[in-house]
């Protein structure tokens, strides 16, 4: 096959920013020339596809994400608390089977933290 996913992309209003917030929720890097207008979040090297991208746009984030990151743990309390002192916001969590917080990162962004 000749296609593969290169990076999952985000708009931002400050793509270096953002992809500072990503970078240390994951433990990863950010790509060397990253500024606020494109930024780039380094790939696992074990996982194809895993590069994450943000471009700066003039407008603010209105509406839902279509797609998100779902982020799973064995340590929950302790990965909210450090997601949210990296400046996520904790929008809602539930506790009915599975636990799972959705937050939103600096720039908006819902994503989803799942106890395992």
């Amino acid at each position: 096959m000749s296609i593969f996913v290169f990076a999952v992309t985000f708009d931002a209003r400050d793509a270096k920013a953002a992809a500072t917030f990503w970078a240390e929720a994951l433990g990863r890097t950010v790509d060397e020339g990253a500024d606020e207008t494109a930024a780039f979040v380094a790939s696992d090297p074990a996982v194809p596809g895993s590069r994450i991208g943000f471009r700066q746009v003039p407008e603010d984030k209105t509406v839902k994400n279509r797609v998100h990151f779902d982020l799973a743990t064995g340590d929950f309390d302790v990965e909210l608390a450090r997601l949210t002192a990296l400046g996520a916001t904790k929008l809602n969590e539930v506790n009915a089977g599975i636990r799972y917080a959705t937050l939103a990162d600096p720039e908006g962004n819902e994503f989803d933290l799942i106890a395992r």
